[in-house]
């Protein structure tokens, strides 16, 4: 058997992971007529067809899942083989992380704090973005790790890994008191909360409902930075992790209440193959029971 070229094989790999030509040919930085080409080379290199046409969409054939399967395991390999040479030659080592953004900035950057080490040998570089965005930055080898509010979307994927650090309860908080009590007085002000595509924005929907609420929703926010600049600058009551309480109290930002029945969860999601990563390695040993109970000696001189 003839050599098989590589490049080839490659840029089907993309196609497949992308789901398109389109989508391959922007992450190559090639024309869709090239990688079509290539990809044809290929087929005529197997003696078959690799995808079908579906409708408006392309479908892998039999042959070509059976390629894909190869295809994705060598792959993956290739990347997992430059990321540890990476962390044995470089004098700092680089941790790229996404960070959900209906996640609390203050206790996202507690938890990475805790793999920084003194000696200087770590480099962070954190993205921001959706939990759907992050997925796939992470599927696509762009990110080592992502700190987000559900790992349900990671059971898709056998190839990637999660763990759930924690968990805490979340507090109401307005820019001058409110009158009344909790939590019937949420139905006086307008309400400023997560969106409802994060977990936090479906449980607190469904706990309006159980406590028989009728609130108004002024704003629903992706970012929780952007909903508490809303609700400093008075414009209703907005929502964030308990715990940090006091730094907000700093704002002259008084408390409405606290529930522990609506939990905002932290949980990390890696690929399989960033496990020998040092500071994933560092963030799976410890311990955040005394940081989501609130104990945490950094939370309490805020």
């Amino acid at each position: 058997m003839s050599h098989l070229n590589y490049n080839h094989l490659y840029y089907f790999w993309m196609v497949k992971r992308k789901g398109s030509v389109t989508k391959a040919a922007d992450a190559l930085c090639l024309t869709p007529q090239t990688v079509t080409g290539q990809i044809r080379a290929l087929e005529g290199r197997l003696n078959g067809e690799l995808f079908k046409r579906v409708g408006r969409n392309l479908e892998a054939t039999e042959l070509g899942e059976l390629v894909f399967r190869y295809a994705d395991k060598m792959f993956n390999l290739s990347y997992e083989m430059l990321d540890l040479l990476n962390y044995q030659e470089d004098e700092q080592v680089l941790f790229e992380v996404g960070i959900a953004d209906a996640l609390s900035k203050a206790l996202s950057s507690r938890i990475l704090l805790s793999v920084v080490p003194p000696d200087g040998s770590l480099r962070l570089a954190c993205y921001e973005s959706t939990h759907e965005d992050l997925m796939r930055r992470l599927r696509d080898h762009k990110l080592d790790m992502i700190l987000s509010d559900c790992a349900g979307e990671s059971l898709k994927y056998p190839e990637i890994l999660s763990k759930k650090l924690g968990e805490c309860g979340v507090g109401f908080f307005c820019a001058h008191p409110v009158e009344g009590d909790f939590p019937a007085c949420l139905e006086s002000e307008p309400l400023l909360i997560p969106s409802r595509r994060t977990s936090l924005g479906q449980q607190l929907y469904r706990w309006f409902d159980d406590n028989g609420l009728q609130v108004n929703i002024l704003g629903e926010f992706d970012d929780s930075a952007m909903m508490k600049a809303f609700g400093f600058f008075k414009q209703g009551i907005f929502v964030a992790p308990s715990i940090y309480k006091q730094d907000i109290f700093q704002q002259n930002i008084a408390l409405i209440g606290e529930t522990s029945e609506v939990r905002q969860e932290y949980h990390v999601m890696f690929a399989e193959r960033m496990i020998q990563h040092p500071a994933l390695k560092r963030l799976l040993r410890t311990e955040f029971n005394v940081l989501f109970a609130g104990e945490d000696a950094r939370v309490k001189s805020l």
